[in-house]
């Protein structure tokens, strides 16, 4: 256990942190899959947009990598072109 009360302060941050980004992630990654399941093109769009940004401010956050991001947001983007 740690001693010193930066230490007690660090643990409890990182666990703070540690749940922000869970759920982060697993929002995104829901609005990733609601978006594949779609198939109304006009809807797809608009969704297209929301989740672009949600992946980009994960891939700022280091949450996701950059390169995960943009290859997520390629496939997307080709899929919503398809429809």
């Amino acid at each position: 256990m740690a001693n010193h009360k930066s230490a007690l302060k660090r643990i409890r941050s990182n666990e703070a942190k540690r749940q922000r980004n869970k759920y982060q992630h697993k929002t995104t990654r829901n609005a990733v899959r609601d978006l594949r399941n779609t198939s109304d093109k006009k809807e797809a769009e608009t969704m297209l947009v929301k989740v672009t940004s949600m992946l980009d401010k994960l891939a700022k956050k280091n949450i996701v990598h950059k390169n995960k991001a943009a290859n997520l947001k390629s496939k997307l983007t080709k899929h919503v072109a398809a429809l």
